[in-house]
């Protein structure tokens, strides 16, 4: 029997999970649709401008997430960030360094979309991957958004538990649109780089500021969950014409180039009450911020628990 067991989704989750997994001698290998790592710890680059598009820091409430994050500190993969008198945590130099280093030595392959998900009675897994054939696997790790994790299931078959399904069904998420803004000079935001405002914009953030680009004025905006599920489907300048006029009495120099980034699973607005979920009758898991909280932590620490439950599977009775 294939021994591997399939992580699907190389954020936070994914990446700490499957990192747990092979410290302890497991075969663990990781399905990523898009080209980087990290989920929404995304970086983007815009020119010479670098840009945090997604997560803009972290915190390090729990004392095993503190524990982590210390040590990425100390290897200069994080730092804090202390902004609006909270203490938080960034990464170094930019939200991803986090990911790429958790990647290392992981047998990570991007670009690989898993299409669905298919249980057979031999109790193993077949995973269809878009343009690279079938993947085997005893065991499979969903870190994914639930609608995503759940489409995969329904695509290749797989019926859950009724109890489960309507618990994972009945999670849904907000959406984000971020506007990624290059300004002709500083951006004029608070001394620690980030501005909270009413209305459709949630917040600023000064990319230069915070460290991550070298271009002064590198700005991104992420528009609050009503106004970015009203305006999803948007064309662009028609989102930059609406936010734009909210935020010009913020900045102190004008835009001189916008990109839009969509998150169409930005947060969950409603967490599972367990940190993961482990089926053992399917050799079937899912984690995420779903389920440990709509934070980065939340992610990682729920990531760490369905790691738990897999290593006592792995443990040689």
């Amino acid at each position: 029997m294939n021994k591997t067991t399939v992580v699907i989704g190389a954020g936070i989750a994914g990446l700490l999970l499957a990192r747990r997994l092979q410290d302890a001698g497991g075969d663990v290998l990781v399905l990523e649709k898009s080209r980087g790592f990290g989920g929404r710890m995304a970086t983007k680059r815009v020119g010479p401008a670098v840009f945090d598009q997604g997560a803009q820091y972290f915190t390090a409430k729990d004392q095993r997430f503190a524990t982590l994050v210390e040590d990425w500190c100390s290897r200069g993969l994080a730092a804090p960030w202390t902004a609006g008198g909270h203490r938080r945590f960034v990464g170094r130099p930019s939200m991803t360094a986090v990911p790429k280093a958790l990647a290392e030595g992981l047998r990570v392959l991007r670009e690989h979309k898993v299409t669905a998900a298919h249980r057979h009675e031999c109790g193993c897994w077949e995973l269809d991957v878009e343009g690279h054939g079938m993947v085997r696997a005893e065991r499979l790790l969903l870190t994914a958004p639930l609608p995503q994790s759940l489409a995969l299931l329904a695509a290749g078959g797989v019926a859950l538990p009724a109890a489960v399904e309507s618990d994972l069904s009945a999670i849904q998420y907000n959406p984000c649109l971020a506007l990624l803004l290059t300004l002709d000079g500083p951006s004029g935001l608070p001394p620690e780089g980030v501005a909270m405002t009413d209305g459709p914009v949630r917040w600023l953030v000064d990319n230069a500021t915070k460290g991550v680009s070298p271009v002064a004025g590198s700005v991104t905006v992420h528009a609050e969950p009503d106004f970015s599920a009203r305006h999803y489907a948007a064309a662009e300048p028609e989102v930059t014409a609406l936010l734009l006029p909210e935020i010009a009495g913020l900045l102190k120099s004008r835009p001189t180039g916008v990109t839009l980034h969509r998150w169409r699973y930005c947060e969950p607005r409603t967490v599972h009450p367990e940190p993961m979920v482990w089926l053992p009758d399917l050799a079937l898991g899912f984690a995420g911020d779903a389920f440990g909280g709509p934070r980065v932590e939340g992610a990682a620490l729920s990531g760490l628990a369905l790691a738990g439950e897999v290593i006592n599977v792995l443990k040689p009775s």
